[in-house]
């Protein structure tokens, strides 16, 4: 009996915590919209001053 009422128990438990769905989320809290900037700026992609950014094992070696 003592196990019966410890089951019990531990269901009752699980029920008030488990027992019912999250609320619901609208779409309209789950998106935030963001302004672009025009003309790209400082990410804008330079291949004159790419080769400053690269690296390579074999050539830091002098091999």
């Amino acid at each position: 009996m003592g196990m019966e009422l410890s089951t019990d128990t531990a269901a009752a438990a699980r029920h008030a915590r488990f027992g019912k769905l999250p609320e619901r989320v609208r779409i309209e809290d789950t998106v935030e919209g963001a302004k672009a900037t025009p003309g790209g700026g400082k990410n804008a992609y330079d291949p004159e001053g790419s080769w400053k950014y690269y690296s390579c094992l074999a050539l830091d070696l002098g091999l």
